[in-house]
């Protein structure tokens, strides 16, 4: 919940480092697989990060906060698979029989990436008055993407998105090991693998097709995440034929479903879905 601490033994070097490196410091310190980072968006690790762009409050926070939810519509819940409508989909991902157990963890950056963004809206706000960008809510607090403000945020969010894979890995470890601790069988023979990791509140820039013309578009997905067509670059190998996995969060107790990327989305919404987890 609110402030609460992990068991993830982290130092600030370690913080600094994860910041940048994002899963590769999980895979590093033995808390994720290798093919993990297979199934992670963005391959679990956003290379314009720059921990230094992180305000020292932001890190304060995020330093012992490593492999914890968090409040508010965060959860880490044990599921059943209760319908299967595309088997062929399904089984690419490992969801191959009604009644199969998964565990769905929904999480992200914790207080670091909190203090990124709302670091960032009191140094647009300033920037908004000096380029004269108007918005009728302050919560749109705004910048140029090329101005020193537009970059140095993006490059704070982006080492807030690492975090954000960091813990999500870290509590994927846990997870297994607790279920390994009451199964007695490895995480492995358990078949504990990833389907997939995504990211939520986030801005990035893709290529997409506007007024019939491939364009460089800065995608905001605020309550929405990514949701990526079959054969598009950006998605995993193993999910090249069906696919980006597109994760739907219940709302601790509804349902959650796993779908798949379309074209019809890519065209229609930046290959973009909703948020799940409550959010419309």
């Amino acid at each position: 919940g609110v402030g609460s601490q992990g068991i993830i033994p982290t130092g600030s070097t370690d913080l600094e480092e994860a910041l940048e490196m994002g899963i590769d410091w999980s895979l590093r310190e033995g808390y994720a697989w290798p093919e993990d980072k297979e199934h992670c968006e963005e391959y679990g690790r956003m290379l314009q990060a720059d921990p230094r762009k992180v305000s020292s409050r932001a890190k304060k926070r995020g330093l012992p906060q490593l492999g914890t939810l968090g409040a508010g519509n965060h959860y880490a819940e044990i599921q059943v698979v209760d319908e299967i409508f595309d088997l062929r989909a399904a089984r690419q991902m490992g969801l191959e029989e009604k009644g199969q157990v998964v565990v769905m963890i929904h999480s992200g950056s914790r207080g670091l990436g909190h203090q990124v963004a709302t670091d960032a809206l009191t140094i647009m706000e300033k920037a908004m008055g000096r380029d004269n960008i108007k918005t009728n809510d302050k919560q749109l607090s705004s910048a140029r993407i090329d101005s020193q403000e537009g970059q140095d945020y993006l490059a704070g969010m982006a080492a807030a998105a690492n975090y954000a894979w960091v813990n999500r890995s870290s509590m994927t470890f846990l997870v297994r090991q607790a279920f390994a601790k009451v199964f007695g069988q490895s995480p492995d023979d358990l078949d504990m693998h990833v389907v997939y990791d995504v990211s939520h509140n986030i801005a990035k820039e893709e290529e997409h097709m506007v007024d019939g013309k491939p364009k460089r578009l800065l995608v905001h997905r605020k309550g929405a995440t990514r949701a990526f067509p079959p054969h598009h670059p950006l998605i995993p190998v193993d999910y090249q034929f069906t696919g980006q996995p597109v994760l739907i969060g219940g709302s601790m107790g509804t349902c959650s479903y796993v779908l798949v990327g379309t074209e019809k989305g890519m065209c229609d919404t930046f290959g973009s879905t909703c948020h799940g987890a409550g959010r419309a």
